[in-house]
């Protein structure tokens, strides 16, 4: 089912499938065919999507997935089934990054200034699932994975809504969500 939020295997990593070959292929074509004179503000730009997606992500998590029905209870299908492969649909987080990153970008630019802040936040989404996946999946090998396995397991199991930060934890550090005593969740 294509808007399901439990998927099964294939449909599953075909969302890591399309997002990989997705910065692949622009990755390559941005430098190859994008104007020279653009390359500066461009590498701006795609920096700019980049840092823009982490903010993206905790404000989805922590307002949305926690906050706004239906999001909140299909969200908690994932905490109370943390290793199933639950996630969002691949059609609709391509439709909702097509309307208001490339589209919007497209409108207010051109074509390379867009493809480029697209390029940096689907990096950024793409950063963000394998990040989730391996906190949930994979063993923790390196101190930074251990981190965000620590991080993401904190925010699994407190008591007190936290660590909505997956692949970054800064904006939990800048809105005080860390869970720790004093900050506001």
């Amino acid at each position: 089912m294509v808007f399901s939020i439990e998927h099964s295997r294939t449909a599953y990593w075909a969302d890591f499938a399309v997002y990989g070959l997705t910065v692949l292929g622009l990755a390559v074509c941005l430098p190859l065919f994008g104007p020279r004179q653009q390359w500066t503000s461009l590498a701006a730009l795609l920096v700019t999507g980049a840092m823009g997606w982490t903010l993206i992500e905790y404000g989805m998590h922590r307002y949305v997935l926690h906050g706004l029905e239906p999001f909140r209870t299909w969200h908690a299908r994932h905490h109370e089934r943390p290793r199933a492969l639950i996630s969002a649909p691949t059609v609709l987080s391509a439709v909702l990054i097509a309307t208001f990153v490339f589209l919007p970008g497209l409108l207010l630019a051109d074509r390379w200034r867009a493809t480029a802040l697209t390029l940096g936040l689907i990096s950024g989404y793409l950063v963000y699932s394998v990040t989730h996946h391996a906190t949930h999946h994979w063993r923790a090998d390196s101190i930074w994975l251990k981190q965000r396995k620590f991080w993401h397991a904190k925010h699994h199991h407190s008591l007190r809504p936290s660590c909505y930060g997956v692949s970054c934890s800064v904006w939990d550090h800048v809105f005080g969500s860390t869970g720790r005593d004093g900050d506001s969740a």
